[in-house]
């Protein structure tokens, strides 16, 4: 990792944010996104960095493949697959979206008809090759996927992961044409139509992120570039786009790997993080670490590779607050994005939005520079609520209260969707908030869950960005077993972790990664013999897997059978070390003061603080503001806070008085 300058950027709907680590300590900044060329914005924030022409190590969190993804901007992609199976990723797994709907529209078509290609070739469940693949065939092949012109290829034969030689031998016959993946490396476990998609997905955004990745690499030909995957590891940029379905929650998990960082760096094991940006929030529970899940979705499609556990909504500043045609309030999932933005970007948009409620109410104050640099337009906002409230029949405020009101309902339902729906009281937890916007949150999210504890983070708008950091390069690894825990020996599965484990140090040494900094974590998938989903769980011995798992199944649902647990799949995860193993020392403090301003909420003047100023654990109770360059925390009456020597805000609920009965009318 020698490089001196090492750069973290996460690539967000809204904004771009950047995390530098060098011999001068540790510098952030934030530029607005530019979705049409992602790149763009990278080189404006390295150029105020003043970092462009240096040799550098960066690790980048990317939305390109994911919004191409939502947008069904992908690739022109030809599904391969075994005779009779054509419509496999159409017919999917038969389920209703919408239970109750009787007439619901049919879904989306992964790939047309057209594209999906049939060969003659065949595997049995236990790996027997029943039919090889003729010569005659492969030649079929290339003549019918020169016809349709397509930009890549999807391969996903029957029990390949048992069985991988007939989709390897396609794949080297057409991967001098076309971006090739195949099902039997991307996703080599059971369950052909998750696999398929997975396939597909790969191929879809494969050759827009390779042809990004690529131009981004001849834009800065001194750098080191990485990119952040899905399970908060990295991987060579150059090696990227042959994993590009591993990279669909690239920024959030950058969020995730730094939540985790600090928690164990501040003793603080049990957390709900809330990551809330312009565009949306990102929620998950951290205990000891985050969870990784094979049931992840995006557009509606099922994304059956490991990737971090959380729950998204669109619910982030930028979310547009409107009326419906039955005249009720609703905010997002919508967003105003980065251009035109908020009304108060001051970019000519009329967008009602969350953070224009926040300008009104005085949460963000008016001198606030936005990034460190843009100004708002406090008029701007105030002219849409007035309109919105005139439409609501209220005033300004109270319309700005409702739109606060309603995006913390969206995200306090996330929140429970990831906590008390899988069995664990939030009270328990501390609230770690993060994003340019988390702060502003807070505290009624945690008054909602009654959660006592609150942490915001120093740099917490350019959290995820720190968290590309201090996310090591790594790889997770399955190999299918789908057997009895009675018919299986300890020995054998050691073998299979073996085998996986040098398969996984191989990798990360053609990085550049030292052998001897690689760990390695052993998990097992399990099950009740007929179920659909099955629990991750460590691996040390069979004879503890079935109490452990028993246990964590009744945790999780309530209960426990009595049948036959089943080994569905073992995981293994390969880590190096990070990029940046220990944060700089946080600047000294020059204590300062706060500013005193009036407050349109509350109907009186408030603390101002700088984040910089206050001093290491001075207790500062609520109502009070505080700001840094990338991020606004609104301390509410009934909260008290202290800033610890590393820059992190804790806060407490004090007491329950509530805002309702401390803001004056007019």
């Amino acid at each position: 990792m020698g490089n001196n300058c090492i750069i973290g950027i996460d690539t967000g709907g809204t904004f771009t944010d950047f995390v530098i680590v060098d011999g001068a300590g540790m510098r952030t900044c934030k530029v607005l996104s530019t979705p049409r060329n992602p790149a763009q914005a990278i080189l404006e924030g390295l150029q105020l960095l003043d970092v462009s022409s240096h040799a550098c190590q960066i690790v980048h969190g990317t939305t390109v493949g994911t919004n191409a993804v939502l947008e069904g901007k992908g690739a022109r992609v030809a599904f391969v697959t075994n005779r009779g199976f054509a419509d496999l990723l159409t017919i999917g797994r038969q389920q209703r979206e919408h239970l109750y709907e009787l007439q619901q529209a049919p879904p989306t078509q992964p790939v047309p008809a057209e594209r999906c290609l049939e060969v003659d070739a065949r595997v049995a469940a236990d790996g027997t090759v029943l039919c090889d693949l003729e010569e005659d065939d492969l030649l079929s092949l290339e003549e019918q996927l020169e016809l349709l012109n397509v930009d890549a290829v999807a391969i996903t034969l029957l029990f390949s992961f048992l069985y991988p030689d007939t989709e390897k031998q396609i794949s080297a016959r057409l991967s001098d044409k076309f971006f090739v993946s195949r099902s039997s490396a991307v996703l080599p476990v059971i369950r052909e139509y998750e696999r398929g998609i997975a396939t597909w997905l790969n191929s879809y955004i494969g050759p827009s992120l390779s042809a990004y990745l690529g131009a981004l690499q001849e834009q800065l030909p001194a750098a080191s570039i990485s990119v952040m995957q899905s399970v908060g590891t990295t991987i060579e940029a150059r090696l990227a786009a042959a994993h590009a379905v591993h990279l669909l929650l690239s920024g959030p998990a950058g969020g995730l790997s730094a939540a985790q960082f600090l928690g164990k760096q501040l003793g603080c094991p049990k957390m709900l993080s809330f990551d809330m940006g312009g565009t949306s929030t990102d929620v998950a529970l951290l205990d000891d670490g985050f969870e990784l899940t094979a049931q992840g979705r995006i557009a509606g499609y099922p994304v059956a590779v490991p990737m971090v556990d959380m729950h998204t909504i669109g619910a982030g500043g930028g979310s547009i607050a409107r009326i419906d045609a039955g005249g009720m309030l609703l905010v997002g999932p919508d967003s105003a994005g980065a251009d035109p933005g908020p009304a108060c970007y001051d970019k000519d948009s009329s967008n009602t939005t969350v953070t224009d409620a926040h300008v009104v109410l005085g949460r963000i104050p008016a001198h606030t520079r936005l990034g460190g640099r843009m100004l708002l337009d406090t008029d701007a906002s105030m002219e849409v609520l007035q309109q919105l409230g005139s439409d609501m029949n209220c005033d300004a405020l109270e319309a700005a209260r409702g739109v606060i009101r309603l995006a913390n309902e969206h995200m306090a339902r996330a929140l429970r969707v990831i906590s008390i729906e899988r069995g664990h009281n939030p009270a328990e937890y501390t609230l770690f908030s993060f994003g340019g916007a988390g702060g502003l949150h807070v505290c009624e999210l945690a008054e909602i869950l009654k959660i006592g504890k609150a942490l915001v983070p120093a740099s917490a708008g350019v959290l995820s960005a720190l968290g590309m950091l201090v996310s090591p390069p790594g790889r997770v690894l399955l190999k299918p077993i789908m057997r009895r825990l009675v018919q299986l020996q300890d020995k054998q599965l050691m073998k299979d972790f073996e085998e996986l484990s040098v398969k996984a140090v191989t990798q990360l040494e053609s990085e550049g990664v030292n052998s001897e900094s690689i760990g390695t974590l052993r998990r097992v998938e399990a099950r009740y013999q007929g179920q659909e989903h099955a629990l991750t769980l460590n691996f040390s011995s069979l004879e503890e897997l079935d109490e452990q798992f028993q246990a964590a199944h009744e945790h999780r649902y309530g209960h426990r059978l009595d049948h036959p647990v089943e080994l569905v799949n073992l995981r293994l995860l390969a880590r190096g070390a990070p990029a940046l193993s220990e944060l700089p020392a946080a600047p000294e403090c020059n204590a300062g003061e706060a500013d005193s301003l009036y407050m349109a909420e509350l109907g009186q003047k408030i603390q101002v603080w700088q984040q910089a100023d206050i001093p290491p654990n001075q207790e500062i109770n609520g109502p009070v503001i505080i700001m840094d360059a990338e991020s606004t925390t609104w301390i509410k009456p009934g909260w008290s806070a202290f800033k610890d020597p590393q820059g992190h805000l804790h806060l407490t609920r004090i007491c329950h008085q509530s805002i309702s009965s401390l803001h004056t009318d007019g």
